[in-house]
């Protein structure tokens, strides 16, 4: 459902509460409120005794038997105070009762305008509840965050003394509250009129505070003959700005803006709202949650002709007639630029114009909407006696607001029989239906209407059973029918989805306890859209097998920064991260002048913020530049002053060229002493006829990125391409801990709402701890526990949460291991190595906000030995090297073979320290050979097959880490059709396979709900049976699709759900009769019965390498190989193509447009290589 609205409007109508706006309290705004007041003042839900009456809750009062203390069968006790008149609270204070052993141990707070609706003051954005006594004569003393305005106050205990019973005296703390107010009635509105013919403004601020009695209506409104406006509306409960600053003939629909925030604001409750513009940036507040926003145009001042109205839009000449509904309720405090609205209006100034019967108080409509909150979905229920309303049956109607798509709304006996009349939601509709018959339709597609499986969860008022008002308070009395799980005049729906906890824009929806992230199209992943779905770094890439290409790569993870596309040069030992720009060609320059010089501007496939973090992440970065030039000089003028130079990131000019070092007039020829003239530093200076350059490699890290180049000088010059190799060095910053030595200090880790910690450790130590950063109350904590556990301890205010994960073998080994671990609003979890995930699930209530206050220790001091690297929190890697340098006892890097950024050990293959050298493991590689470099492949002929098949017990180790979640990987040679490529199966008849069609179009087949059909994603619909060496990987995160063939392309599934229990891998021929493929679609089968004649290499399917288990496991129950099977070197093929393509440096690039999801254009650019020299314009 959305988080705009809960509601659905039918003959029961919908109707809720939300929160009041407050005020921040004044300084004196601080004095006891209830020692003036009468006994009247004081109400309670019912009292234990004559000399425990509400009156005696007074603090420090000893009369009578000092407190109040309710009945012992009072199901829902409460102590009410009526202030008299409109108060703000700043404080509140409580006590148990005196002499005694009761008292209240937590409690919620209540408050109202008019004693008959009520809403929770939450003392924070996580807790609604108070902590209380924990004695009968302490004073616990609460000051609240934001003072409450309110006439009536509540206190509910929800916990007690374990050796007594409830006992309270309280204080309330504040002062008067003065307010002016004015009432709408939906047919009314004010209006202030300027002193000029109109009147501009570049800054505007707008408070006020309002309760509405309908979900829409016009707050604020002013428009100019321009086609500027500013409206502020309620639009189904949400609060709505629109804004237009430009003329509407010169600019159309340029500058218009709309942004909406809250909901449920049809309350009956106050709201505050601020507005706030200055020039093109506005702010929009209400009740304490602020969006920004810019207008899009390009004046920055807004236009209002005459006047501004309040209330409405009244049409000129047409008394009585309004342009859009009015608002209906009452606003306070009304400012506009500092004038205050309605205090002018009450004196009847000149400047305002009343339209309607605008009053100054607050009248409450009648009847007023009383709410009942139903509380559990398993056990609520209100049940009252319901008379047949003679031959017309019976009349049932009344209002209500859920966020639920399932539940029992009502449900009564029919005068014949057995029959029931029951209403209920379903997949977020409404289905009357009599004994199971169906009376209102049910969609088709649906499958018709299920069967009610939970109670009604959310808020329900003016309940009408055959024209009769139902009285609740009699309810809650015991005094007509019966209830259970319900909490009586108040709605306490919560909007989950305000603020938006999902990041990385992910679509929030919710339900009564929890809320969800849609992350699809976001490049995110996770309960909160947290995980970004690509890798970190090119080096990452490598490790998963991938050769040289395009990839996108997230260098900060989960920070705020999208994924970029760049090129990944693999051909070396370091792997590049190469970024292009727009301007690799050379541009011959000629008339430029000193007063006109040429200027050229370097456009990225990266932004700044993202070429920085990669530089902060990589070991070595440079970016290449070729000068040349002929009768063009660059600093060998009369005054010294440069003819040409460079700016930097940062703006700043530069005046050195490639391989020369910043600060002088120089280039490379002068430090290598090679200049063709010795009496220049550069080779442009010698002014000859010829043509010379400058060339070299910039590699200042202060100086990236090279933003644009000015020349002044007459004649012409060329400039050769820039580009940034760049290969990382984040995964190999390191640093040793040995007895004795300290902790490495950090700033404190921001990480209140989402946490991400990720690292690699050795060790031969038992235990240690690997991460801590603690505050007053909550802490963080990521420890070795044992030789073969790993425990991720954290405490948010709720208490200690812990998750450990046990590994099989010793953890202690001196190898390498990879630990991470999460923690947001939704769950924790850790994962150790390749194990399975380790979840948590967060409680729906209580505090989330981790509060943090100390420095972040790193191997706290005397607890750990060993080695940590490539510690990122998240999305920021920590430089651990640079710190180990200040710190004793602990030092850079990390000694032994396997420590370097070399990558010794390719294709997810795992380094071993030896003794006397190192291993590689390649058991999770597709690939053999002692640096696991060594491609598998296999020659199928026509019946040849290898199957896997797991036994359910077993079938879990192979899941990856139980997400929604696979990874395949394969090269293929062929040109035969159909052909079975892949297909996985699972015991729950859901299928993955790979196909070649008839006409060679490669298809990929997914079946992740067996109820419904199979979806078909072709990547190309060309041949790919064409006898060449194809590389296919694909990669599913939920519903995302990414499939990459010879190019990248995503697509999206209709369904997300998780391939559990896997049955059966296959390559190769299916047999339709084998149990395993039961399920397939029909053109599967027809590939799986014609197999695979080819050539197959490097397999994997997430964890698993067929072909590698086949050679290694032949012998093995679970594998199955058919036919004649040859080890081949068809992938060696795929080497041969890359390394012909990828030898040699960067000449060309060629630049192409590709549309993602049919919204973002990008750019993919194509690098082509050739030897470096000189380019003709």
């Amino acid at each position: 459902m959305s988080s705009r609205s809960a509601s659905w409007f039918y003959p029961f109508s919908v109707v809720v509460l939300s929160i009041c706006g407050s005020t921040h309290a004044a300084k004196s705004c601080n004095g006891p409120l209830l020692s003036v007041l009468p006994e009247s003042s004081f109400k309670s839900s019912s009292t234990s005794s004559n000399s425990q009456l509400p009156h005696s809750a007074k603090l420090n009062r000893r009369e009578g038997e000092g407190g109040w203390a309710p009945e012992r069968s009072d199901r829902q006790p409460w102590l009410q105070l009526d202030l008299r008149e409109k108060m703000e609270i700043t404080a509140i204070a409580t006590q148990g009762r005196s002499g005694s052993s009761d008292w209240v141990t937590s409690f919620m707070l209540l408050f109202s305008d008019c004693g008959l609706t009520w809403k929770q003051y939450g003392q924070s954005e996580d807790t609604g509840t108070y902590t209380g006594n924990t004695n009968s004569e302490g004073v616990v003393q609460h000051k609240l965050v934001h003072s409450i305005t309110a006439r009536f106050l509540r206190f509910v205990p929800l916990d007690w003394s374990t050796t007594g019973w409830i006992g309270l005296r309280v204080e309330v703390y504040g002062c008067v509250y003065k307010s002016d107010v004015a009432d709408f009635n939906g047919r009314s509105a004010l209006l202030y009129r300027f002193n000029q013919k109109s009147q501009r403004t570049v800054k505007d601020v707008i408070s006020l505070r309002f309760k509405s009695y309908v979900a829409d209506g016009v707050l604020v409104h002013g428009e100019g003959h321009r086609g500027d406006y500013l409206t502020l509306e309620l639009h189904h409960g949400t609060l709505a700005l629109h804004l237009n600053l430009d003329d509407a003939k010169l600019y159309p629909s340029s500058g218009n803006v709309s942004v909406g925030l809250g909901s449920l604001l049809d309350d009956q409750l106050w709201h505050y709202v601020l507005v706030k513009r200055s020039n093109k940036q506005v702010n929009l507040t209400v009740d304490g949650h602020t969006r920004h926003l810019s207008t899009t145009g390009v004046e920055d001042s807004l236009e209002v002709d005459y006047e501004l109205s309040f209330g409405g839009i009244p049409i000129p000449g047409k008394p009585g007639s309004f342009l859009r509904k009015n608002f209906h309720g009452c606003i306070e405090n009304l400012y506009y630029n500092g004038v205050n609205i309605i205090n002018l209006a009450k004196r009847r100034k000149l400047q305002i114009h009343s339209v309607g019967n605008v009053t100054f108080s607050c009248s409450e409509p009648q009847p007023q909407m009383v709410s009942t909150t139903f509380l559990s979905s398993s056990s609520s229920y209100l049940s009252l006696p319901l008379e047949p309303l003679g031959v017309w049956g019976l009349d049932v109607h009344f209002h209500f607001r859920t966020w639920n798509q399932e539940g029992l709304l009502f449900s009564t006996g029919l005068a014949k029989g057995s029959q029931h009349l029951v209403l209920q939601i379903s997949r977020g509709q409404l289905h009357l239906m009599v004994h199971g018959a169906q009376l209102a339709s049910c969609p088709q597609y649906s499958g018709g209407c299920k069967n009610p499986t939970v109670a009604f969860q959310g808020c329900m008022c003016q309940i009408f059973l055959n024209n009769q008002l139902m009285d609740l308070p009699h309810v809650q009395q015991g005094l007509l029918g019966n209830y259970s799980k319900l909490q009586f005049n108040i709605c306490g729906i919560r909007n989950r989805c305000l603020p938006n906890f999902c990041e990385h824009d992910g679509r929030c929806t919710q339900s009564w306890d929890t809320f969800y992230c849609d992350c699809s199209g976001t490049g995110y992943t996770g309960e909160t859209c947290h995980n970004s779905i690509y890798e970190a770094s090119c080096e990452a890439h490598r490790q998963m097998g991938s050769t040289s290409g395009y990839f996108y790569i997230d260098p900060d993870g989960s920070g705020p920064l999208k994924a970029a596309l760049v090129y990944c040069n693999m051909t070396e030992d370091k792997v590049w991260t190469v970024v292009g720009h727009n301007n690799s060609g050379s541009v011959n320059v000629t008339g430029a002048t000193t007063k006109k010089p040429y200027v050229m501007r370097f456009n990225y496939t990266v932004s700044l913020e993202q070429l920085l973090t990669l530089i902060r992440r990589s070991e070595h970065c440079q970016q290449e530049v070729v000068y040349s030039c002929r009768k063009s000089r660059l600093f060998n003028t009369w005054d010294g002053r440069p003819l040409s130079w460079w700016l930097d990131r940062s703006g700043e000019k530069q005046t050195y060229w490639g391989g020369s070092v910043p600060g002088v007039q120089q280039c490379s020829c002068s430090l290598e002493e090679n200049c063709i003239d010795m009496n220049y530093f550069c080779n442009c200076d010698a002014d000859t006829h010829l043509c010379r350059g400058e060339w070299g490699k910039l590699s200042q890290f202060l100086h990236f990125q090279l933003l644009s180049c000015i020349s002044r000088n007459g004649t012409f010059l060329y400039f050769q391409k820039l580009y940034f190799p760049v290969f990382a060095g984040f995964l190999w910053n390191a640093a040793s801990f040995y007895p004795g030595s300290s902790s490495l200090h950090f700033p404190k880790f921001q990480a209140e709402l989402s946490a991400d910690i990720s690292l690699y450790f050795k060790t031969t130590a038992s235990s240690g701890v690997l991460l801590e950063n603690l505050g007053t109350t909550d802490f963080i904590t990521l420890k070795l526990t044992t030789p073969s556990a790993v425990t991720f301890i954290f405490d948010v205010g709720n208490g200690p949460v812990d998750l450990t994960v046990t590994s099989p073998v010793p953890l202690n080994d001196k190898q390498w291991h990879y630990v991470r671990a999460e923690r947001n609003l939704k769950e924790a979890s850790l994962q150790v190595d390749q194990l399975p995930l380790h979840t948590l699930e967060a409680p729906s209530e209580g505090h989330y906000r981790l509060q943090l206050k100390s420095l972040l220790l790193i191997g706290r001091q005397s607890s750990f030995l060993g080695c940590i690297r490539a510690l990122t929190l998240n999305g920021v890697t920590l430089d651990l090297e640079e710190q180990a340098k200040l710190t004793p006892g602990v030092t850079p890097g990390c000694p032994g073979h396997c420590n370097g950024s070399a990558s010794v050990c390719h294709n997810r293959g795992r380094c071993i320290e030896k003794n006397s050298g190192y291993v590689c493991d390649c058991t999770h590689s597709a690939y053999n050979g002692p640096h696991c470099k060594k491609e598998v492949s296999m020659s199928f002929e026509s019946g040849s097959s290898v199957a896997l098949t797991f036994q359910i017990q077993s079938s879990a180790i192979y899941a990856h880490n139980g997400e929604s979640r696979e990874n395949v990987a394969f090269s293929y040679l062929t040109t035969h059709t159909p052909a079975m490529l892949l297909c996985v199966s699972t015991y729950h008849q859901q299928y993955l396979a790979i196909i070649l069609a008839n006409n060679g179009s490669l298809q990929i087949w997914y079946r992740l709900n067996r109820e419904k059909r199979a979806e078909i994603i072709t990547p190309k619909v060309s041949s790919l049976a064409d006898g060449q060496l194809h590389r296919v990987q694909v990669h599913r995160e939920g519903k995302d699709l990414y499939v990459q063939v010879n190019i990248d392309q995503k697509y999206n599934l209709s369904s997300d759900m998780k391939m559990n229990t896997l049955r059966s891998l296959t390559l190769g021929k299916v047999t339709g009769t084998s149990a395993g493929h039961a399920g397939l679609d029909e053109e599967v089968l027809r590939a799986g019965s014609k197999g695979f004649i080819g050539c197959l290499s490097s397999v994997q399917f997430n964890h698993l390498t067929p072909l590698k288990t086949a050679i290694l496991s032949r012998g093995s129950s679970l594998v199955h190989v058919l036919g004649n099977l040859v080890e081949s070197n068809c992938g060696a093929l795929a080497d041969s193509a890359t390394s012909q393509s990828a030898s040699g440096e960067f000449n060309s690039i060629d630049v192409y447009h590709v549309r993602l999801n049919n919204t973002d254009l990008i750019y993919v650019i194509l690098l082509a290589y050739n030897a470096f020299g000189n380019l003709r314009s």
